[in-house]
């Protein structure tokens, strides 16, 4: 077998392909004490960068400028600055498509990138969120067709999960352990060596690529589930004329009471990962009705908050057709400008369905992006409009700022809070 490119680490550099949210923090994580090299297909995202401005809010700017200055990171979209690298480390989306099917199209790119670039006794590892064998299978045969290497003879892989949670200043990347792996038992020492010098929580090493995978699209499908089921809970008690919140609160008394609650389950993880596993599940010949079920439910929460609002401005005989709603938030979650896979839209869609006049306002998404990816025009972020204007009020993002306005239900107005985090005294109807 190749010997690797190398038993010390302080030699290492290092090229991170991607650098959204989980790319990024990593980058200038490891840029600190290795040579580092960003590679991101987004000019913008690059220009921006280089001036210390990362619009995801997850890097301080004066963090990213010191190590930029350093030229510690080098930040670039030319494939070719990557040759300098002997660990690469691809962090880029994996996302569905719109029938819920795995998406490898960036992971895949990714791996050509890196692929023309790869040279003998190199590692790649891969951070990016699939379903077990996917770096093996998927990926590793990208990487022998672009190099001419031979696997495991040649280059080697790595798999290490992102666990970054968007918007969360506690739980940064140092600060939560980080699984590893490896495809050989002494790379996958390197690899977890390589992360333990950053990582201050400390790290698990898996006992294979395969391990590692499905370790990680499990954590979010579990959370999936529970949420799910929290969800339908809130279903049930509506109809039962009784408040979710008071009910999870009294039995949270309970010492092995898991803390969930219902919502909106958007964003790029928790809404993503379970088809990841289903695809995998029913392509060995299992129906994972549970996944499934899951999903179904939590996806069905925007068309429910849309209905519920609805039936409650009927009950105060206000007028639905032409109505004019606003929709207080468009990210996936509070005080975070993410707003990958947010299921707001679905509140949106099924209000607009009934012909209703839909204001949505979120000062913390790029409006920009918004109406290129969505269709939809945000109001501006500089001003919060009149809340009197509006004959209900959806309150679909717990922003810290939102929650400082005076909401209070009156005979001629509707206030929905989808988080219920609002007393429920101001509110006609939460979760």
């Amino acid at each position: 077998m190749q010997t690797v490119f190398s038993k010390n680490l302080n030699d290492s550099q290092i090229a991170i392909i991607g650098l959204g949210y989980v790319g990024l923090p990593l980058a200038v994580e490891f840029a600190k004490k290795y040579k580092v090299y960003g590679f991101d297909i987004n000019t913008n995202r690059i220009n921006a960068l280089n001036k210390g401005l990362d619009d995801t809010l997850e890097v301080e700017e004066s963090t990213l400028k010191e190590v930029v200055q350093a030229e510690s990171l080098i930040l670039t979209t030319q494939a070719t600055d990557l040759a300098a690298a002997n660990i690469y480390i691809i962090t880029v989306p994996t996302p569905t498509d719109r029938h819920h099917r795995p998406d490898l199209t960036p992971l895949v790119a990714a791996s050509k990138t890196v692929g023309q670039v790869l040279k003998k006794g190199d590692i790649v590892i891969y951070e990016s969120t699939v379903y077990p064998g996917c770096t093996e299978e998927d990926c590793v045969p990208v990487l022998e067709k672009y190099s001419g290497l031979s696997f495991n003879t040649d280059f080697f892989v790595g798999y290490s999960p992102e666990r970054i949670n968007p918007g969360d200043k506690l739980h940064t990347l140092t600060k939560i352990k980080k699984v590893t792996s490896g495809s050989t038992p002494d790379v996958a020492t390197l690899v977890n060596q390589l992360y333990a010098s950053i990582i201050e929580a400390g790290t698990f090493q898996a006992s294979s690529i395969k391990v590692a995978e499905a370790a990680k699209v499990i954590e979010n499908s579990q959370r999936d589930i529970n949420i799910a089921f929290v969800n339908e809970l809130s279903k049930i008690f509506n109809l039962l004329e009784i408040d979710t919140k008071e009910v999870l609160e009294a039995a949270g008394t309970k010492w092995n009471f898991l803390n969930f609650s219902p919502g909106l389950v958007g964003g790029h993880c928790i809404g993503v990962d379970p088809y990841y596993l289903a695809q995998k599940a029913q392509e060995v010949g299992y129906h994972p009705d549970i996944i499934l079920a899951g999903r179904r439910v939590n996806d069905s929460m925007g068309k429910h908050v849309a209905t519920e609002l609805i039936k409650h401005m009927m009950r105060k005989d206000l007028k639905v057709l032409e109505a004019k709603v606003l929709i207080l938030g468009f990210a996936f979650k509070e005080n975070c400008p993410d707003y990958r896979n947010t299921r707001v839209i679905d509140i949106y869609r099924e209000l607009r369905s009934f012909d209703m006049d839909v204001d949505i306002f979120d000062p913390w998404v790029n409006r920009v992006e918004v109406k290129r990816e969505y269709g939809v025009e945000l109001l501006h972020e500089s001003q919060l409009p009149n809340l009197n204007h509006y004959s209900a009020i959806v309150l679909a993002v717990a922003h810290n700022d939102f929650l400082k306005l005076n909401l209070q239900k009156s005979i001629d107005q509707v206030i929905f809070d989808v988080k219920s985090t609002l007393p429920k005294e101001t509110v006609d109807a939460r979760l």
